[in-house]
């Protein structure tokens, strides 16, 4: 194994499966079908962390194009552990159950004009624990009582189905909400009222207030089309709810990860992985300046990122939103060369790496589309800057 500094860290906290949807987060693959990598070659990269901060359990979203609440569970599940709470097994189908409620009112609302798919942002997950709570993945796994994985495949199509009947009528029925609701109660389940846990009575609300400040949380993110320095509405697809992201020139940007790793908090990552220079078989993500049919055959030149850059690709669809990913800790090459480790949720088995990732810094600078932090772990000239406190 090349990185055996990660998996004795982790090696009590991994296991996982593979999804890709192409809805947010996505590229369909069977539960057991391997992915197909860029390049069969093996690579010539080697890695050892640098540091790694405390994460729970690569998790498995399999068929299911929920990687941003795969993410961002994750995310909350280390703030947790950094706080002193305690490991907790957090439930990801709760928040996807109500964000698909609430994607398809204001689907209908704006008369179709709305993502309503299976895709997504972290503000989703926040937002629903908010108003609904959230429970442990044992109280509700939103996975059939006939299924042992996720698989949103035919869910997905039935709701777009029934969504798109509505909006073709000329009335849209009082009861329309319920029927869809049968929909998600049939396949995921009917979200708990109260439940037991620890030995106490919880509502799902009650239970996120005695964990999350949601409050604690910003999201960040870089594009020179926007004035920095303020809050903007980041147009992406996954952005249905019009949240506001807090922009920053890219070299702050990657400010505010180092020092958030660097005062052990992990960040939640949004970008795209439908490059190239992203191989999940081989472990690692690269920004080359060359493509090469052996890109991993050999360490490759990378580009000198900067913010014109980064608005050329976002601005040509070179860099889409694509998925999100947990990022935990630094690695090194056999060259001394920087890396962003990153825990993604396609499995443990698929790479020698249980299932993690090393993001090279010029992949990160070029290929992050946003992030979510606690906003304690922003230095603090950047969150005077931004108005935060």
């Amino acid at each position: 194994m090349k990185h055996q500094n990660i998996l004795k860290s982790v090696a009590t906290v991994c296991c996982a499966c593979l999804i890709f949807t192409f809805i947010g987060c996505q590229q369909k693959k069977s539960n057991n079908e391997k992915p197909k990598a860029k390049t069969e070659l093996p690579s010539a990269y080697v890695f050892s962390n640098q540091k790694i901060l405390p994460v729970t359990s690569v998790k498995n979203q399999s068929q299911s194009g929920t990687c941003w609440s795969f993410a961002t569970i994750s995310f909350l599940e280390s703030e947790l552990l950094r706080e002193g709470k305690g490991e907790y097994d957090l439930s990801e189908m709760l928040p996807v159950y109500y964000s698909y409620i609430s994607k398809a009112i204001k689907k209908i609302r704006r008369h179709g004009n709305s993502a309503a798919g299976q895709g997504g942002q972290a503000h989703d997950v926040l937002n629903a624990i908010r108003d609904y709570g959230i429970v442990p993945e044992s109280i509700y796994s939103g996975i059939p009582a006939n299924d042992s994985i996720h698989n949103h495949n035919k869910l997905a199509n039935d709701l777009n189905n029934f969504l798109q009947k509505i909006l073709k009528e000329r009335n849209v029925p009082e009861n329309w909400l319920d029927n869809y609701r049968q929909y998600l109660d049939s396949h995921l389940g009917v979200p708990p009222q109260s439940f037991q846990y620890g030995g106490k009575t919880y509502t799902p609300k009650e239970f996120a207030q005695s964990l999350v400040n949601i409050d604690d949380y910003v999201e960040l993110t870089s594009y020179g089309c926007y004035p920095f320095y303020e809050k903007i509405l980041l147009e992406i697809p996954d952005n249905w709810s019009n949240d506001l992201y807090y922009n920053l020139p890219i070299d702050e940007l990657m400010n505010v990860i180092d020092n958030s790793l660097e005062n052990g908090y992990t960040i939640m990552w949004d970008g795209d992985v439908s490059e190239k220079g992203f191989s999940h078989k081989n472990g690692i993500a690269i920004a080359p300046v060359e493509i090469v049919d052996d890109l991993f055959a050999e360490t490759r030149e990378e580009y000198n990122v900067d913010d014109d850059l980064r608005q050329k690709t976002f601005d040509s669809h070179e860099t889409t939103d694509d998925h999100l990913m947990h990022l935990v800790g630094t690695s090194t090459d056999q060259n001394g060369k920087k890396y962003y480790i990153i825990k993604n949720s396609w499995g443990t088995e698929r790479n020698e790496y249980d299932g993690f990732l090393n993001m090279s810094e010029a992949f990160t600078r070029l290929k992050t589309v946003a992030i979510m932090v606690n906003k304690n772990a922003i230095p603090k000239n950047i969150a005077e800057k931004l108005g935060i406190k």
